[in-house]
């Protein structure tokens, strides 16, 4: 049992080599990548290690069981002890979605509903906003698009983590789940009769791209240039700041007007087509994956309204694990733990299922 782990404890003892190399750190993003990989093989090996321990000390309780019944007793809870860690250990040597380490790039779009579409696309960026500050997450707007009532037509947002997450603790393992269409019943601002609407929000969560993950050639983008519209400061409304960039091979087309400088809304602007070009070669591997695999993705696709925001109840339903709370205020001031977990729990046992097959 666990025999592949010989192999991890191998690696993991070489990384460790590596990470006290002074020359290991010259290049930071070496460094970060040997440094995301060392924690989750470290999580494997503590686990591995525990679960050798509580081996051993079963059997020498066992053999002291056949003297005296304390022993025997003893012997029982290690046992229950040992299958809880192998059944951790197990979990953890699930293949995990490659970009699972890296920080996030949310997209939120306004949808079905107008103005309350957009003003629910703001109170989803509060939410979202709140729950990395309570992780101890940085967030940073990196396009949006205003309506009328100060909702958000489009806004894109970086989410980044400090220091080197545990496995399944970066910012893209933990949102990854919120990709689809989010859809709020409640009494819009705008509704003098006081009758609830429905309206719906699309998010698109992406893992965020490094330079080294993706290659864009200069000569596949056409980029155009034009004037910022809505609320800003001086600059808007009265120069060619706005950005507009085509990737050609891919048809991707990202704009970007937040920033006051050409410049800086192109750097802003190739960031997020790195992301996208990385998710849509994602989605692709996961098009050419096994059965099984589709299966599994299939939980999350995208286009399936993938969870209820009922205002008048205070209920948030997520309708692919099935979860359920009267606590809506509180997600969406943040308190949006358990809803992820639930999601993280269910991919999980899809994996494992898969895994068993």
């Amino acid at each position: 049992m666990f025999e592949a782990v010989a192999g991890l404890v191998a690696e993991h003892a070489e990384l460790e080599t590596r990470l006290s190399a002074p020359e290991t750190h010259a290049d930071q993003r070496l460094a970060r990548r040997l440094n995301q990989r060392y924690a989750e093989l470290t999580a494997v090996v503590t686990a591995y290690r525990a679960w050798l321990r509580l081996g051993d000390d079963l059997a020498a309780a066992r053999e002291l069981g056949a003297e005296d019944p304390a022993f025997a007793e003893e012997a029982e809870q290690l046992a229950a002890r040992r299958d809880e860690a192998a059944e951790r250990l197990r979990q953890l040597l699930v293949p995990r979605d490659p970009a699972d380490a890296k920080d996030a790039i949310v997209e939120i779009k306004s949808g079905e509903g107008g103005e309350e579409s957009a003003l629910f696309a703001a109170d989803l960026l509060r939410m979202y906003t709140r729950y990395a500050e309570s992780r101890g997450w940085r967030t940073e707007v990196l396009d949006a698009t205003e309506s009328d009532l100060g909702g958000f037509k489009s806004v894109t947002v970086a989410v980044k983590a400090k220091g080197t997450p545990e496995p399944g603790e970066a910012p893209y393992a933990r949102l990854r789940f919120e990709g689809g269409v989010h859809r709020v019943q409640r009494v819009p601002v705008t509704e003098s009769q006081g009758r609830v609407h429905t309206s719906a929000a699309g998010v698109l969560v992406m893992p965020e791209a490094e330079p080294l993950d993706v290659t864009v050639d200069e000569s596949d983008l056409r980029i155009d240039v034009y004037r910022s519209s809505g609320p800003g400061g001086q600059s808007v409304n009265t120069t060619d700041s706005a950005v507009r960039i085509t990737h050609l091979p891919s048809g991707i087309v990202v704009s970007c007007q937040n920033e006051k400088s050409q410049l800086q809304n192109k750097e802003q602007a190739l960031r997020i087509l790195r992301s996208r070009l990385l998710a849509a070669a994602q989605e692709q591997a996961d098009a050419d994956a096994s059965a099984a695999r589709r299966s599994q993705v299939r939980t999350v696709d995208r286009s399936e309204r993938i969870r209820t925001y009922n205002f008048p109840e205070n209920r948030i339903s997520d309708h692919r694990t099935g979860y359920k709370a009267y606590n809506l205020d509180q997600v969406l001031d943040g308190d949006l733990g358990p809803v992820l977990d639930s999601c993280v729990a269910a991919d999980l046992a899809a994996r494992l299922e898969a895994l068993d097959e």
